[in-house]
């Protein structure tokens, strides 16, 4: 019974804990209910079964800068799902957790023939347990991160899913200084179109749709990150010299970033609010399947740490922090092991696991963790 709850509460558990420990966000965007209170603690007191441990799982880690819970995870078990049974939460100070810090050690206890996790603390027998506590320091201190954030951050603003074609109505560069075409970063950009007062915006190219793999519905119009601008001058009107009628006069702005070379046509968009918070890995409560629409970029196939979009968004229940299973249909092929051959479909295969780090309305975006094989446009996904 202990076993069968654990697998639906550590997800749940490792997230409440870590948004807060990690990301400031609030600890009730995971409730912990008191059946999974209850069955946690079990847990946690019990240990975790060897047949749990990874087959090289080492004695001891001494944790590094740049390692994350994921990979701690991978490390000591087969599932990294099952990290919160072994390093014994204690859900009575979920609230204040206890962070993991490069520098600590931890140690794999196995004594009594469960798994237990402690961090060597120079106690009588050189450990102790490993558990919630409170911790004063400030966020950014260090301490270890649930996912390679440094991977994610870049697509916070580049990776932007619009429901309708927005840019198409969006203040527009109509002009560079000197007739020039292109333009670079630091130079000045000419744009016309309603700012709103707004002092900081992305450049983007024109948008493309991203359809539905099975449905060919349009879920949303990806637009290409070019690069950022800051708004450097009021525009307006002035009179013609004739007095007659008036010509506008475009509002200048200055490119502070470019990844790509901005022209004459491309669209702006302000630049949100930007959340560095550390996003808690953990797998959806309800069943959800999809598909990958595409690789981002221009990649036709995907690999470990690369982003791609899937056909589920908000409305669909998907959560930034979502981890799920890639599957790969598979193949139809030939039995020939009866008199009349017939076409049967094997089995699908799990080959990788994406985290889910940007939730529009129909689509979101992950992070490849890992791939047993290339993903590509097509892929399933499911619950992990």
């Amino acid at each position: 019974m202990i076993r069968s709850h654990a697998s639906r509460l550590c997800n749940t558990a490792l997230a409440s804990s870590l948004l807060l420990a990690m990301g400031g966000a609030s600890a009730a965007a995971y409730p912990v209910t008191p059946q999974q209170r209850s069955t946690a603690q079990q847990v946690a007191q019990a240990g975790v079964p060897l047949s749990e441990l990874a087959p090289n799982a080492p004695d001891s880690h001494t944790v590094k800068r740049g390692d994350t819970l994921w990979d701690i995870s991978k490390l000591f078990l087969k599932s990294p799902w099952r990290w919160p049974e072994l390093w014994g939460m204690n859900l009575d100070q979920i609230r204040n957790p206890h962070l993991i810090y490069p520098g600590q050690v931890l140690v794999l206890d196995t004594s009594g023939g469960r798994a237990r996790l402690r961090v060597a603390q120079g106690g009588p027998d050189g450990t102790v347990k490993l558990s919630p506590r409170v911790r004063s320091e400030t966020l950014g201190d260090g301490g270890v991160p649930a996912v390679p954030m440094h991977l994610i951050a870049p697509f916070l603003n580049e990776a932007v899913v619009f429901s309708a074609n927005e840019l198409e109505r969006a203040p527009r560069v109509v002009a560079a200084p000197e007739g020039r075409v292109m333009m670079g970063r630091g130079d000045k950009a000419y744009v016309l179109g309603d700012l709103n007062g707004l002092r900081d915006w992305r450049v983007f190219r024109q948008a493309k749709p991203l359809r539905d793999p099975s449905t060919h519905e349009i879920l949303g119009y990806e637009a290409f990150f070019l690069g950022t601008a800051e708004y450097v001058r009021e525009g307006g009107s002035t009179a013609t010299a004739d007095g007659k009628s008036t010509l506008a006069v475009p509002a200048t702005f200055e490119l502070l970033s470019v990844k790509e070379e901005v022209g004459v046509g491309d669209r702006l968009a302000p630049v949100p609010q930007r959340d560095f918070s550390n996003f808690a890995p953990h797998a959806p409560t309800k069943p959800i399947t999809g598909q990958i629409i595409s690789v981002y970029g221009e990649a036709l196939i995907a690999g470990q740490n690369q982003v791609v979009s899937i056909n589920r968004g908000a409305r669909d229940g998907v959560e930034r922090g979502h981890v799920l299973a890639v599957l790969r249909d598979g193949a139809q092929v030939t039995d020939r092991t009866v008199e009349r051959p017939t076409q049967i479909k094997l089995p699908d295969e799990r080959h990788g696991l994406l985290f889910v780090f940007r939730v529009f309305e129909r689509v979101s975006y992950g992070l490849v963790l890992q791939v047993q094989q290339p993903v590509t446009a097509g892929d399933r996904f499911a619950q992990p």
